[in-house]
């Protein structure tokens, strides 16, 4: 308990600085101070808009927000993880946008959650409404079709690889895996689920109601201050996701005559690659980590990108490789003793913190503004490179 009070209160005590008083350290994106006028230099080098080559976050919630703390993920998951991560953000993604501009994808950001026109511009999709809020045909045949950055349509397609119906089902039982090494009876640990389910459903919807009628401008991009936090990534991919499968639908997109149509193979390439890898180890089965290669966790590397940057991801894997690889091996006592203590702790004092700030000043618009606050210093990472490309604050090639 000690221990889990020292680093909860120090949790606490410095998540001040990423979450008010010095964003910068949730992207720290040097490449961008180093190259302030390359395109190219923004885009492989911004951690929030960018590949986040060289970048890196100095804050817990950065790090754990999207694939959960990393103290807890085993290092045989980590490290699928980090394979898929790497072959997609430093290899797939860069042969797509810069060598084969696949999907026309150098009209884009490389890396954006928002929709765009054929031209570069945000997709308008008031324009291609009726009135019952339904797809007026006509007017999308006129505005134009839908386009994605490259890396979001790359991150769509990796779903298709992924079985997805099989990683949300290890997820919900992975508690009751923990209630079985713990010896908490099923009964008891299901009866907690389905509370906690309940009790986090209704919490959620009145605070996400209370926060829509109290923040002016939430998640709207375009009305707020560049460095807001109340840009809402994650829902504004639950609009994008929307606009795809339910407005525009899928046969638009992925069908026959849809731009995108060759990332539905992913579905065949991910029912097929899981079995070179079990045959290898029925043939090898003195390779012991043969077994451990997972393809659907390999995919999980690129996963939830957008609203996950590549940088909250890398940090991610870098700190879990150092507690479950390196502590692990080299301080297995400690790592037995402490490493979960450890992480409830971070978490813990990171989310008081944070419900502290939001009441105490970000609600009473008490909000700082100099260069530390600016969260990533990159502004021309969102900038097209395909020829003739017209976007607001941004060179035209």
């Amino acid at each position: 308990m000690r221990f889990f009070l020292i680093f909860f209160f120090a949790s606490f005590a410095y998540y001040a600085l990423p979450g008010y008083l010095l964003p910068i350290l949730t992207f720290f994106s040097w490449a961008c101070w180093v190259w302030p006028r390359s395109i190219t230099a923004q885009q492989v080098g911004s951690g929030y808009h960018g590949l986040g080559v060289g970048a890196f976050t100095l804050d817990w919630a950065g790090i754990s927000a999207y694939h959960g703390s990393p103290l807890v993920a085993p290092w045989a998951s980590i490290a699928n993880t980090a394979v898929g991560f790497v072959m997609f953000i430093y290899v797939i993604v860069p042969l797509c946008y810069w060598r084969f501009n696949t999907f026309d994808a150098r009209r884009f950001p490389i890396f954006s959650n928002q929709l765009f026109t054929s031209t570069g511009q945000k997709y308008d999709t008031t324009k291609v409404l009726t009135a019952d809020f339904d797809l007026n045909v006509a007017a999308y045949d006129s505005y134009g079709k839908l386009y994605l950055s490259p890396l979001f349509a790359i991150s769509i397609g990796s779903g298709f690889l992924r079985f997805s119906a099989t990683v949300h089902a290890l997820s919900f039982l992975a508690d009751l895996k923990l209630g079985h090494y713990m010896k908490i009876p099923p009964r008891c640990m299901y009866t907690a689920q389905l509370v906690g389910t309940v009790v986090a459903g209704v919490v959620n919807l009145a605070v996400a109601w209370w926060m829509l009628d109290s923040i002016d401008n939430i998640c709207d991009v375009e009305a707020l201050h560049p460095d807001s936090p109340w840009t809402c990534p994650k829902y504004r991919v639950t609009f994008d996701a929307s606009v795809i499968w339910g407005l525009i639908g899928p046969g638009r997109l992925f069908g026959q005559h849809g731009l995108y149509r060759n990332l539905v193979w992913l579905f065949v390439v991910g029912a097929v690659l899981p079995v070179p890898v079990w045959l290898l180890s029925r043939a090898f089965p003195e390779k012991k980590w043969i077994a451990l290669v997972n393809v659907p966790v390999i995919s999980y590397g690129f996963a939830g990108m957008p609203p996950a940057t590549p940088t909250n991801i890398a940090s991610w894997l870098v700190t879990g490789t150092v507690f479950n690889f390196f502590v692990f091996r080299y301080r297995k006592g400690w790592w037995q003793k402490y490493n979960y203590v450890l992480s409830a702790a971070l978490d813990a004092g990171t989310a008081f913190m944070g419900v502290l700030i939001f009441f105490a000043l970000q609600n009473a618009h008490h909000d700082l503004k100099w260069w530390g606050t600016e969260v990533d210093h990159c502004p021309l990472a969102t900038c097209p490179t395909a020829p003739g490309i017209v976007v607001k604050g941004c060179p035209v090639f």
